[in-house]
């Protein structure tokens, strides 16, 4: 029996099953890249703003525990205080039984946040470089007390997405919440 004339003897795909195979791949492949961009950017982000906010409730236990002044400031190097509004820099949690908001000599830094290695920008309003817990646990911010409003750092990815903006709100019992941009600026209330 010739082997050209058995069916069963010619194995391999045809250019339409293969073309056919590629177009859907293609199709899966276009749904797919954005859906995954967006997790990355969503866990990216919550991963930042859960850093400060975790940082944050540390400092605040600390404080009650010990109890005396923690402080949570920017820090571009881990070992001193900046001044400015972009904690995306970096920050420190330190012990502060000064309340000077500032690193002094025998005050030990707790914890170190380097600063984010991506383009996200987390600014805070009213220029808050600092915020203390005393031993009630009460926040202050760059040496006043946040009576009649909330401290609120805002986390926002490059290009913009307010789908992914987080904003972090601390009020002046020193509690603490995440939420989501309200607008389609990227701004929360």
């Amino acid at each position: 029996m010739d082997s050209r004339s058995d069916p069963q003897s010619h194995r391999g795909f045809t250019l339409l099953e293969l073309i056919t195979v590629m177009a859907i791949a293609g199709i899966l492949a276009s749904v797919a890249v954005p859906s995954y961009r967006y997790i990355a950017q969503t866990n990216r982000i919550a991963a930042e703003i859960n850093g400060l906010l975790g940082d944050l409730q540390f400092a605040r236990s600390e404080a009650i525990k010990e109890g005396q002044t923690v402080t949570v400031c920017q820090s571009t190097d881990g070992a001193t205080c900046t001044v400015g509004t972009s904690w995306n820099k970096g920050w420190i949690v330190f012990q502060d039984p000064n309340s000077s908001q500032s690193v002094g000599t025998g005050e030990n830094i707790l914890r170190v946040q380097t600063g984010f290695t991506g383009t996200d920008t987390f600014a805070a309003n009213n220029t808050i470089s600092a915020i203390s817990f005393n031993r009630e646990g009460f926040a202050v911010a760059n040496g006043t007390g946040l009576t009649g409003g909330n401290a609120l750092l805002t986390l926002h990815s490059l290009p913009l997405n307010p789908d992914a903006t987080r904003c972090l709100s601390l009020n002046s019992i020193g509690m603490t919440t995440v939420q989501t941009a309200k607008n389609s600026g990227g701004t929360c209330t």
